[in-house]
């Protein structure tokens, strides 16, 4: 299907642009955000009448949002969550979580304007990318951890979870191998080989 493009989309193109993408997309995304139109000759002509008023709209939208990337980049939020002793969360951090713990610092940030490169699921000090608009966006940085003093303590560097050289030891225990050389576990009684 060929749509109109009334904003910026990442990997689609600029706003004006005519470019075909699968129907599914613009139906179920595109045209019900508003971000497109079918690319049909009355809807071009629409299009042309409005063009003005579409990119003022765009700049005063991107001058806000440079605006609100000013204050955001670079804050560090912390989230606090159950995990193990080896730093491993008990599920991960979803954009949801990343996006709550932004509003309630002062930024109205929605879900869909979290980028995250790959799932978080470790204690510790994680970067994301807030897409405040499709031209501008500023990088935060999360603080997981089980509790505030652990947060504290992961903000001045300190590791948090048990050494991992101990949580590997224990994971790859050997019961065998906690016998003396050559000794053998004794039989019991009535069992003979």
């Amino acid at each position: 299907m060929q749509v109109i493009l009334l904003q910026r989309i990442g990997r689609l193109g600029q706003m004006g642009d005519i470019v075909n993408v699968k129907d599914g997309y613009a139906r179920n995304y595109l045209l019900p955000q508003k971000k497109a139109l079918r690319a049909t000759e009355d809807n071009k002509k629409v299009f042309d009448g409005r063009r003005a008023q579409l990119e003022a709209d765009n700049l005063a939208n991107k001058s806000e949002a440079e605006a609100i990337a000013a204050k955001l980049n670079g804050k560090a939020f912390v989230l606090i969550r159950a995990a193990g002793d080896t730093g491993q969360l008990y599920g991960s951090v979803s954009t949801r979580d990343i996006a709550t713990v932004v509003t309630e610092g002062g930024f109205t940030v929605d879900r869909n304007q979290i980028v995250l490169v790959k799932p978080i699921k470790t204690l510790g000090l994680t970067d994301a990318t807030v897409q405040l608009h499709p031209e501008v966006s500023c990088g935060i940085t999360l603080n997981i951890a089980r509790s505030q003093d652990e947060a504290d303590k992961q903000a001045r560097g300190e590791d948090v979870a048990v050494i991992k050289e101990e949580a590997l030891e224990l994971e790859t225990f050997n019961p065998d191998s906690a016998f003396e050389e050559g000794a053998a576990p004794e039989e019991e009684e009535g069992e003979s080989a």
